[in-house]
């Protein structure tokens, strides 16, 4: 170690006499980390010498050359476009530094009023306070047209990340300057890197009072060691920026006033490379689908090769299946937060197109006289499985317009186009499907989705996707990370073991006094965890999650330590049936609310199921009247949201979802089940 210190401190003193040195030292330095530590996660390059202040000015001072691009040979640069990504872990800031850079490059007049997160405009993003689609967005900086795509930050929505980045040359890396690279981070690293992006790393959120900018630099650098970046990946450069002030800068203490740092820095990422005249036949693979009202299904991809050109005549192909034709009737270009019709479109340029209709994301457009379709996008598979099924309750019908099986088969057909995550098949029921995404979060945005367009369904409880690798039965496990006050990390940790997590490492945050501690949990042991962690910790538990890996099966987790209070009959709930009722458990309803038998009201305060009567009407004497029941002792009903419903049933109930009311059942027959056994 003390002898790659010195070989360090040698090229570092030669550094600083000789600039024309600083790219070969930075990549040498690299070059010793990777030979010393091999595929181990390399020591910090603080370890090694070499201060985050000296890496960030050596870095800097490679903007006075040009960017560095792999020459192909029969291709040939677009220096006026740059097509980057923005990725990082949930709530970086990705969405918010795309606003800054809007303003920046003065998308919006002077005195407009603009929202917060304005690419985030799905009704659900902006509730949930997270991305949740891929979207475009294309700004000009001194002549040069940036093509942006803000992806999600979330684990169970990397799909959206995955079939994007084959549309971009660079990737902006955003990491929170106070808690570094986190498990999403590495995901959305892993696959950049694997694609042979380069990557701009921009630390955010800087004027944090806790911000501690070389605490994450060098997490960051270990963590593309970790990850086997090729010494070219290595050598990426850091930007320092508050996406919300609009600042940016190469030091944390040398920050400019607006986000021209972070433009310049974005200038040296590769430009698009494409094909030399003569061998310019169309190709381009669709990433992305979009609607719209009047021109229907639309296709967004970036033209690899050839010239797109309005009322052409293109192909639609896949790897060894015939050729389908279709004609362009209209062509877009991406132009700030909108879209500009153009009559052709040339090899680098992102664009959208209409008018075709048969065709799904994976699909090459090609020139149908020489046909070279592109090797379709792979994604991760799922890991979780939720059953969706026609609504059969009492109450089915009474407040939902779209009821049938033919119409929840033809919506869930309509969103395997787009979602390349989503997986659906048929079970041995025929009013059922079985539908598999990468997560649970995954799932319920497509339920709250489909309840908000009209639609009834019964859901089954989320279970895990298991493999059998080399004969062995797996399961898929997460990565956890877990930040507390340590006056509730025994708490967690308790909680944890229970749910047959493994833990990797324990440390003290930086805010607060608070502790941080890192797990690998079953994903078995995820579902309905999250309300438990907030109940063990009183709401001060942060947790954060992303898939590890398939291990062998750990065996039985224990579920639910409480039973459910179940309706008696059905009716109207009644405030003196409510009184007797909430003295058994805590009740997820309030009187006039109709119920029918076997719909779940409450939580049972003891393991088990017990049938309440909450109809129950108060008798008529002559010492009071029946309408002048006492309500005083009524409590506030818990609150049932659609994920809070989905993570709380168990294997014999459902969720029952219509566009206004979430309610909870036992399965029809449950009882006979039971008494079976």
């Amino acid at each position: 170690m003390r002898g790659h210190q010195l070989i360090t401190g040698l090229w570092l003193l030669l550094a600083s006499t000789t600039t024309a040195f600083v790219g070969p030292v930075h990549r040498v330095q690299h070059s010793i980390t990777k030979q010393s530590f091999g595929t181990q996660t390399c020591e910090s390059s603080s370890c090694l010498g070499v201060s985050r202040r000296e890496r960030t000015r050596m870095m800097a001072a490679t903007l006075d050359a040009p960017p560095k691009s792999s020459a192909v040979e029969g291709m040939v640069a677009r220096p006026d476009i740059r097509n980057i990504a923005i990725i990082a872990h949930v709530d970086h800031g990705k969405t918010t530094l795309v606003d800054a850079m809007l303003k920046q490059a003065q998308v919006f007049r002077e005195n407009e009023k603009v929202q917060e997160r304005i690419m985030d405009s799905n009704d659900q993003e902006r509730e949930r306070g997270i991305t949740i689609l891929a979207k475009n967005a294309a700004i000009n900086y001194n002549g040069v047209k940036i093509n942006i795509v803000d992806t999600p930050g979330h684990a169970d929505f990397g799909g959206e990340v995955e079939r994007v980045l084959g549309m971009v040359d660079g990737v902006l890396l955003v990491v929170d300057s106070v808690e570094g690279p986190k498990p999403q981070t590495r995901f959305v690293l892993k696959k950049a890197l694997e694609m042979g992006h380069r990557v701009v790393v921009v630390v955010n959120k800087i004027d944090r009072p806790s911000a501690r900018p070389d605490y994450v630099v060098d997490k960051t650098f270990d963590l593309f060691c970790d990850l086997n970046s090729s010494d070219e990946q290595l050598d990426f450069q850091i930007v320092y920026a508050s996406a919300l002030q609009g600042i940016s800068g190469h030091e944390p203490d040398e920050m400019a006033s607006d986000m021209v740092p972070l433009f310049d820095t974005i200038m040296k990422l590769p430009c698009p490379q494409v094909r030399a005249e003569g061998e310019d036949l169309i190709q381009m693979m669709v990433a992305n689908i979009d609607y719209d009202s009047f021109k229907g299904k639309m296709g967004i991809g970036r033209i690899l090769s050839g010239k797109m050109k309005k009322g052409q005549t293109v192909g639609i192909a896949k790897p060894d299946e015939p050729v389908r034709t279709g004609k362009l009737a209209e062509l877009f270009c991406f132009d700030n937060l909108g879209r500009t019709p153009v009559e052709e479109a040339s090899a680098g340029d992102i664009v959208m197109f209409s008018g075709i209709t048969d065709f799904t994301i994976g699909d090459t457009i090609v020139d149908p006289r020489n046909p070279r379709p592109l090797t379709p996008i792979t994604v991760e598979e799922p890991t979780v499985k939720m059953t969706f099924g026609v609504n059969k309750s009492p109450l089915a019908g009474q407040e939902g317009t779209l009821l049938t099986t033919r119409v929840i088969k033809d919506r869930l057909a309509k969103e395997l186009e787009k979602n390349v995550a989503l997986r659906v098949e048929d079970t041995d029921s025929a009013d059922t499907y079985m539908v598999a995404g990468r997560g649970q979060m995954h799932l319920t945005v497509l339920i709250e989705n489909m309840r908000r367009e009209g639609f009834e369904l019964w859901i089954g409880p989320p279970r895990v996707i298991e493999k059998v690798i080399d004969g062995v039965k797996c399961e898929p496990y997460e990565s956890v990370e877990v930040t507390v006050p340590d006056e509730y990390m025994g708490g967690v940790v308790d909680l944890l073991a229970k749910r047959k997590g493994e833990m990797l490492s324990m440390g003290t945050a930086l805010e607060d006094g608070a502790g941080y501690v890192e797990y690998l949990v079953p994903t078995r042991g995820m579902i309905g965890l999250r309300n438990a962690m907030l109940t063990a910790t009183r709401g001060m538990a942060v947790m954060e999650s992303s898939f590890h890996s398939y291990r062998p099966n750990c065996g039985e987790i224990s579920s639910r330590d409480k039973g459910s209070l179940l309706a008696f009959e059905t009716g109207d709930s009644t405030p003196f049936g409510i009184i007797g009722a909430q003295d058994r458990g805590q009740l997820f309803i309030e009187p006039k609310m109709k119920v029918y038998a076997d719909m779940i009201v409450g939580v049972h305060q003891r393991p088990g199921d017990l049938k309440v009567n909450v109809c129950k009407v108060k008798a008529l004497t002559n010492m009071r009247s029946a309408t002048k029941e006492k309500t005083d002792g009524i409590q506030t009903p818990l609150e049932l949201t659609l994920d809070a419903a989905v993570e709380y049933i168990a294997d014999d109930e459902l969720v029952e979802v219509t566009p206004q009311s979430i309610r909870m059942t036992k399965r029809p027959g449950w009882d006979k089940r039971k008494s079976s056994k």
